[in-house]
């Protein structure tokens, strides 16, 4: 079950038992800084038995000897330490939580600050915390075998700046917690998280000092938002719109603007999906918890910016009430729509957030996110999110945030002749194109609602849910994007 991991820095922290963690380099696999808690060379019989060399993310361990003031001694690889990226801290920070297994007490040694900086000492503590995260709240028994249990442990990280350590953590920390509310907001059953408690969620922001307003169905029918509204008509369950507003930077400066699809759960509607799978239709806020996890974390980390998150939040379910393939709706942009498949549902529910989103706040960027097609992982895989974009620079810096954070993207076209293929014989627009460039159609639908703001679409259909594991992510839910996010507000906007 899970583990709460309470994450401090100490010039000069006393092992008195518990787990010691050392970083072993190419150079020098077992590092000077362990004989302390190893006077009788323990690890170097180890390592030369476990074949350790010191190579990024490996690991060796011992129990310490009897006299020892640690129970067991690990050392994890960094590699050629003094050329790491700070995703790679953050993985052998993951790395480092995968020897902790029983301990309460961990002590990580790392040295002087010529060997490890207090960013890179941060960014170690942020990826342990990353990968100590697991979703099992609904979990009511324990395995006898189950070496994470539901307890506390310390990790104190030894360093000579601890203060330094401490205030570059900070941030850190913010992102480790945004992260932590997108991953449990998708992996939340629909049962217990609808529309309205969704948006409930995002009212809680205000404890952070955000501004939250949510929008009811009798709001949004003012608004005249039919396409988002259309796509909630055949459930019992009520839509909402949030809108979060962070005001970190000066009152004249334009807002950046992020807009989240948030699809509590997707049956496809009248068009409905097939049975095998359908679960997994609980993620598809992923985009909307993406954007309610990045205002999390530049709330709490006080970002110098001023910054909007909108989320539109429904159910689409068949019902008597439901919308129908050949309906026509009138988006909140005065567009018309011709339904053709129910399924293709959260374009529409992007297409009146956006609309509200400009129209409202004149930002000077939007974003969306949005799990939006299965054809983006037909192009894709897993491993990129699909980028749509109506401007270079912002494409440049979301590509660059992407190579930083590793939350990678990759442009795909956005082309006229392509919007042939969503033109309608009875409304301004079909909400599909089919089969064929499936992410595509759907991007350039959206292009239709931004106007000139530089905007990007972020398909994360294939990255938000069911990702391969990684050494900072074991979840189900990744929580794709608010890093992405932050690191692309934190590099190019922050005064």
């Amino acid at each position: 079950m899970s583990m709460s991991i309470e994450i401090s820095f100490s010039k000069s922290a006393k092992v008195t038992g518990g787990l010691v963690v050392a970083l072993g380099s190419s150079s020098q696999p077992v590092p000077s800084i362990v004989r302390s808690v190893d006077p009788g060379g323990q690890l170097d019989k180890a390592v030369k038995v476990a074949g350790f060399s010191g190579k990024l993310c490996s690991t060796a361990d011992v129990i310490a000897p009897v006299d020892a003031a640690a129970d067991r001694i690990a050392l994890v690889g960094a590699g050629e330490q003094g050329k790491l990226s700070a995703h790679e801290w953050m993985r052998i920070g993951g790395k480092a939580f995968t020897q902790i297994r029983k301990a309460e007490k961990v002590t990580v040694l790392l040295g002087d600050a010529d060997e490890v900086s207090a960013e890179a000492a941060a960014d170690m503590a942020l990826g342990l915390l990353m990968r100590a995260y697991s979703f099992d709240l609904y979990k009511t028994k324990k395995k006898d075998d189950d070496d994470n249990g539901a307890r506390k442990c310390t990790v104190v990280f030894q360093h000579e700046d601890a203060a330094a350590c401490k205030k570059a953590f900070a941030s850190r920390q913010a992102v480790a917690d945004g992260v932590k509310l997108a991953r449990d907001l998708v992996n939340e059953p629909a049962n217990v998280l609808g529309p309205v408690e969704f948006a409930a969620r995002a009212k809680e922001l205000e404890a952070l000092g955000m501004e939250v307003e949510i929008l009811t169905e009798k709001e949004m029918k003012k608004l005249k938002m039919e396409a988002l509204l259309g796509v909630s008509l055949g459930s019992v369950r009520p839509p909402r719109l949030a809108i979060m507003k962070w005001q970190g930077g000066k009152a004249k400066d334009k807002p950046l603007a992020f807009v989240g699809k948030g699809v509590v759960f997707d049956t496809g509607g009248i068009s409905i999906k097939p049975a095998a799978g359908m679960e997994d239709m609980k993620g598809d806020m992923g985009g909307a918890a993406a954007v309610i996890g990045l205002m999390h974390t530049l709330a709490a980390r006080k970002a110098r910016v001023n910054a909007i998150g909108i989320i539109g939040l429904v159910e689409n379910m068949p019902d008597g009430a439901a919308q129908r393939p050949g309906d026509i709706v009138r988006s909140m942009s005065g567009q018309t729509i011709e339904i053709i498949n129910t399924d293709a549902e959260g374009r529409l529910v992007l297409c009146d957030a956006l609309t509200y989103c400009q129209d409202r706040f004149k930002p000077e960027i939007m974003i969306n996110l949005a799990t939006l097609t299965g054809a983006v992982m037909v192009a894709l895989g897993q491993h990129h999110a699909g980028l749509f974009s109506n401007d270079d620079k912002l494409s440049e810096a979301l590509s660059k945030a992407g190579a930083v954070t590793q939350e990678r993207v990759w442009r795909l076209p956005l082309d006229p002749a392509y919007d042939k293929m969503i033109d309608s014989k009875f409304a301004d627009m079909k909400n599909t194109g089919g089969r064929y460039a499936g992410s595509i159609t759907a991007a350039q639908f959206l292009k239709r609602f931004v106007g000139e703001t530089p905007w990007a679409h972020l398909d994360i259909a294939g990255t938000a849910m069911g990702s391969p594991s990684t050494d900072i992510n074991q979840s189900w839910a990744s929580g794709f994007g608010v890093r992405l996010l932050d690191e692309l507000v934190r590099a190019n906007y922050e005064g």
